[in-house]
């Protein structure tokens, strides 16, 4: 590890990033002096070599958690948040190893912490949750999951409960965890949606019920936080959702998109009665590989996205939500949060539909959305209407975006995966102060505390600040 400077003392510590993107997912703190120019070996606080993972760095006290898989075993690791130092290192159960795709990890569920315990998620295994010391306290086995890109969902600690979203093709549910022993308070079933990465939000109405909401494919849906009481859900999102929602005040902000949502006027698509009267030749009551191909699955490959149970038929369980694939439309909207039931056409004020991000949660900054979608395309727009206020390519950083943009002290903050750390003026009509090389793969989203920038990359983790 080399270190280039200290921060000479604990007390500088400023407000905790517990969890994905920082407390309830806003990703923006009030941290001042974060350094422009950043690199290898630029403003470097302190960097240290860290084994492979997807998963982003959290702090809470002085401590700096994520996870990690090294030679095949999975770790969560705390470092001293001053010096990067090595604290600790706890291995988790691997029973299994799920399939997931070569742009997710096996180490990709960000870890969250209330400053006492930590709580990690491997979808090989379950939860797990530690002291911040180390000491083990609990263990929660889950799965195994049916999700073909394997999981990226990350638990969030609200109050005296953790909660985790465990979305997949078949069986989609949500569980409340008792933070203390590991106990589930309550289970919920998600019937209505299938495969998602999605990490949930806590809304915390003047009256009535906290709520906890919770995105999925084509349909977000908010249960009051104690009891797990479905209170309103809205429709048209698309599939396979990634990210959290942002919660702003009484508004929400949610990005939904994945291949197949961009056409402007979604075809209508016929019920199963009349696509199995034409296509069921041999009256199973489902179609095989070759039948299939009247509905336009070319072959067996293409049918592995939508035979949500995996036996190799399209039934009509599995045509129902095909159908929901082909009507989504993607789109960044703007949810009105207080009502009850279905709010789809009464509390949805705007939708923006254009140069949507896969993977990154949008940011809300200084009453500016920003967005950034694969290839560099960078876009701001005005939070109450949808307008676009500027959007272009960020020069020198045309690659895709898995890692979420973060704010503090007037600037913008966002990585590709490439490893461009690009650092941007915080205004609607947005500029580029410098596009930063790390040299390295980035798929996590940094963290902010200590007015300084935590990055981690394919080998390390760096501490980015100016020297004191």
């Amino acid at each position: 590890m080399l270190r280039i400077f200290l921060v000479s003392s604990l007390a500088l510590l400023s407000a905790d990033w517990p969890q994905y993107r920082g407390p309830n997912a806003i990703g923006v703190t009030d941290d001042r002096n974060l350094p422009v120019e950043m690199g290898p070996d630029i403003n470097v606080v302190w960097k240290t070599a860290v084994p492979p993972g997807h998963s982003s760095p959290i702090l809470a006290g002085p401590r700096l958690f994520l996870t990690a898989v090294d030679l095949e075993a999975l770790f969560t690791i705390a470092y001293d948040r001053n010096t990067g130092k090595e604290l600790w290192r706890r291995e988790s159960p691997r029973p299994r190893k799920e399939v997931f795709q070569q742009t997710n990890s096996p180490a990709s569920g960000t870890p969250a912490s209330d400053g006492k315990i930590v709580v990690s998620f491997f979808g090989d295994f379950g939860l797990l949750a530690y002291s911040v010391e180390g000491k083990p306290l609990w263990q929660l086995p889950l799965g195994p999951f049916n999700n073909a890109n394997g999981h990226g969902s990350s638990p969030v600690i609200i109050d005296d409960m953790v909660f985790l979203v465990c979305d997949q093709n078949t069986n989609s549910y949500y569980l409340a965890v008792d933070k203390s022993t590991g106990k589930v308070r309550y289970k919920v079933e998600r019937p209505e949606t299938t495969r998602g990465y999605v990490t949930p939000s806590v809304w915390r109405p003047a009256k009535g019920p906290a709520e906890l909401i919770v995105p999925g494919a084509y349909v977000t849906t908010s249960y009051e936080l104690k009891t797990g009481k479905k209170l309103w859900w809205a429709g048209g999102m698309a599939w396979q959702l990634k990210g959290a929602p942002v919660i702003i005040g009484d508004k929400m902000y949610l990005n939904s998109w994945e291949s197949g949502g961009d056409t402007e006027t979604p075809p209508a698509v016929e019920d199963w009665s009349v696509v199995s009267a034409k296509f069921d030749k041999d009256g199973d009551g489902k179609l095989n590989v070759e039948e299939a191909a009247g509905v336009g699955i070319r072959n067996a490959r293409a049918m592995v996205d939508y035979d949500l149970n995996h036996d190799t038929f399209l039934d009509e369980h599995d045509w129902n939500f095909l159908r929901l694939h082909r009507q989504a439309q993607n789109s960044i909207m703007a949810i009105q949060l207080g009502g009850r039931g279905d709010i789809t056409e009464t509390h949805v004020k705007w939708r923006y539909r254009k140069s949507l991000p896969n993977c990154s949660t949008p940011l809300y900054y200084k009453d500016v959305l920003w967005m950034v979608k694969d290839g560099g395309v960078l876009t701001t727009l005005n939070p109450a209407n949808g307008a676009v206020l500027k959007q272009g390519r960020i020069p020198g950083a045309l690659e895709p975006y898995w890692a979420s943009p973060v704010a503090a002290d007037g600037k913008v903050f966002m990585v590709s995966q490439a490893g461009k750390l690009s650092v941007l003026k915080a205004q609607g009509e947005w500029e580029v102060l410098k596009v930063n090389n790390l040299d390295e793969d980035v798929f996590a989203t940094p963290a902010l505390g200590d007015n300084r920038l935590y990055v981690r990359t394919r080998s390390t983790l760096y501490s980015f600040g100016l020297p004191k």
